[in-house]
C-alpha cells in the first residue's frame, strides 16, 4: 500500500467549504482512480492548515493520479486553498485499518 500526504493552507473563513468540496467533489474524482483505497483529512482546530491522505493499492497507481487526476483535485481546491500544497509520497508501513502488519 501507498500513501500520498498532501499539506495545505487554506485561505481564510474556507474551512467549511474545504470540507463541503472534499465530499461532493474531491472523493467521488478519487474513487474513480485506479487503485485507490482510502482518504483520510485532517483540518486543524482553527481551519488554517488542512493534511490530506490518499492511500493507493500500490505505488504505480499512485504515481498514475499524480500524472493525471491530481491537476484536477488541485483546480477544485483553488477556491479555498492558499499558496501551492506540498506532496509527499510514503510506502505504508503498517495499518491496522487495512490490516497491514508493521514490517520487521
Amino acid at each position: 500500500m501507498y500513501a500520498r500526504n498532501v499539506s495545505m493552507h487554506l485561505k481564510p473563513n474556507t474551512a467549511v467549504e474545504f470540507a463541503t468540496t472534499l465530499e461532493n467533489d474531491i472523493v467521488p474524482l478519487l474513487r474513480k482512480q485506479r487503485g485507490f483505497a482510502d482518504e483520510l483529512t485532517f483540518l486543524l482546530a482553527d481551519g488554517t492548515e488542512a493534511v490530506a491522505i490518499s492511500l493507493w493499492d500500490n505505488k504505480e497507481n499512485a504515481d498514475a493520479y499524480s500524472r493525471t487526476g491530481y491537476s484536477e483535485v488541485l483546480k477544485g481546491l483553488s477556491r479555498v486553498v492558499e499558496g501551492t500544497p506540498v506532496v509527499r509520497t510514503y510506502e505504508v508501513s503498517s495499518s491496522t485499518f487495512h490490516k497491514i502488519p508493521a514490517r520487521n
